[in-house]
């Protein structure tokens, strides 16, 4: 289990977001924040990734795409919760399609909120989510021994 704390792999989802927090994920995954130096890969594959960054609410149409993506993903995994309105609904909570933050189709490990959130504080998120995804995997391995 020490590879997945050193090279968390992650997938990114945008909810229903303005599309700011999108850029700002977009730009922690570039050379100017280096991302790549606790090991962060992005990848399109649930099944390959330990993280799930989701931007912007949950709303009718797509909770189910926000379940499947995390349904596919292998355990240990982590769920952050990028921008406000993925930790809430954020400034869209009162539409009436908006159901509000992401917890309420998936549990949530890391909440990150910001509008829109800025690079430093997903990074931050994300090596939050690699502490969680530790503790994770030695509850695993733990249960694992007891069997």
């Amino acid at each position: 289990m020490a590879l997945v704390s050193k090279s968390p792999w992650v997938i990114h989802y945008d909810g229903s977001s303005c599309n700011g927090c999108d850029i700002e994920v977009l730009a922690a995954l570039t050379p100017g924040y280096d991302a790549e130096r606790f090991g962060v890969v992005n990848t399109g594959n649930p099944k390959h990734a330990d993280i799930f960054l989701v931007t912007g609410g949950v709303n009718e149409q797509n909770k189910k795409v926000v379940k499947e993506i995390y349904d596919q993903m292998l355990e240990p995994k982590v769920v952050v919760a990028c921008g406000v309105c993925a930790c809430t609904g954020g400034i869209f909570k009162d539409c009436y399609n908006v159901l509000g933050g992401i917890d309420q189709v998936i549990p949530v490990d890391v909440y990150a909120p910001g509008c829109a959130i800025r690079p430093e504080s997903i990074i931050d998120a994300v090596v939050e989510g690699i502490g969680v995804l530790e503790e994770k995997a030695r509850a695993m391995k733990a249960e694992k021994k007891k069997r």
